[in-house]
């Protein structure tokens, strides 16, 4: 699809000058016929001065508004180009469905599950290339944070907004999420398809080995990760300027822990890898290197193209323009006025 744009588009309220430089100019004219009115008689004036052109001046007055509009115009940045076309990658397509319930901000992962999630997350959109990744974020209810793209600039921005607050309703819904990763891949799409869960577990909302049942009926593989350690952690919350601890209905503080036997039970439904993170590292680059060693198939995927400039050709009318008004004369040609095509002789 063949765009056009300008690069510097602020650069075109410089055409605001010519209307008021073709007021001047008409002023100009009228003074001068005023001020030869009073000179003397019209018909004497016109006889002392044959070689003087009512038009000529006009004309070059037009020529040189015509030259630099070319030269603002131009000076815009006129560009070309087709904004988006569709070329053929070959890659994987992974969506991350990342646990934000309130029990990710247990600090048994350093600094907290959910941030080393994010990190880990990150670093491993620095290895994509090629690849399509979609983020989506659940807790009692799943939502897509990104939709699928090849777009890892984005990808990271998308990444850093998340937190616990994102999603209203808490809870642990893996399920849902798998379901909802499972609409979110590019529709009628041959590529390898992957999902990748990370979660500390401990799900209260639904069925999550039944949707990754049904994922891989649909040709999708779905992965775990365990963020959390078995013994488990207290839940920090901010309560004005102090940290507390997340508390039940009795009083008693709440001990989140990683349950790993959820997560094997989902990835073994999914054809998957159970990875359970730690201090020292999280898993997806070990998921995703195992991701890499299926077949890549070839994507379809729109990009954005690059646009050509084309501001010379602005240059070159307004250049003519300018030498066309330089060689026009303002007084008539005395050699040219005794040339008469169309005297009878």
């Amino acid at each position: 699809m063949e765009m056009f744009r300008f690069a510097h588009i602020e650069y075109l309220w410089g055409l605001a000058i010519i209307p008021l430089l073709a007021l001047f100019f008409i002023w100009a004219r009228f003074a001068r016929k005023r001020a030869l009115r009073r000179f003397g008689n019209q018909k004497i004036l016109q006889e002392l001065m044959p070689q003087a052109s009512k038009n000529r001046p006009a004309f070059k007055f037009i020529l040189l508004m015509l030259a630099l509009a070319f030269f603002i115009v131009g000076a815009a940045r006129p560009q070309f180009g087709s904004k988006l076309k569709k070329v053929q990658r070959e890659g994987v397509e992974i969506i991350i469905a990342l646990d934000v319930s309130n029990s990710m901000m247990a600090e048994d992962i350093q600094p907290n599950r959910l941030e080393r999630a994010k990190r880990a997350i990150s670093r491993l959109i620095d290895r994509l290339s090629e690849d399509k990744i979609g983020l989506i974020v659940f807790a009692g209810e799943a939502y897509i944070q990104l939709p699928i793209t090849t777009d890892y600039n984005s990808a990271k921005l998308f990444l850093e907004a998340i937190n616990t607050n994102i999603v209203p309703r808490q809870g642990t819904a893996i399920g849902a999420a798998i379901n909802l990763a499972m609409r979110s891949f590019t529709p009628g799409e041959i590529a390898n398809k992957a999902i990748i869960v990370i979660t500390d577990g401990e799900n209260h909302e639904d069925d999550p080995v039944a949707a990754a049942k049904g994922a891989v009926e649909n040709g999708i593989i779905v992965h775990t990760i365990g963020m959390g350690l078995p013994q488990g952690s207290p839940i920090p919350v901010q309560r004005g300027s102090q940290i507390e601890y997340l508390r039940d209905k009795e009083g008693e503080v709440i001990i989140t822990r990683l349950d790993e036997t959820m997560l094997e039970q989902i990835s073994a439904a999914g054809n998957g890898i159970y990875v359970r993170a730690n201090n020292a590292q999280v898993g997806l680059n070990v998921l995703f290197d195992e991701i890499n060693k299926l077949e890549k198939e070839e994507i379809d995927t729109l990009v954005y193209s690059e646009y050509d400039d084309q501001f010379q050709y602005f240059f070159g009318i307004g250049i003519l323009l300018l030498l066309l008004e330089f060689v026009i004369l303002e007084r008539k040609n005395r050699h040219l006025m005794k040339v008469k095509l169309f005297s009878a002789k």
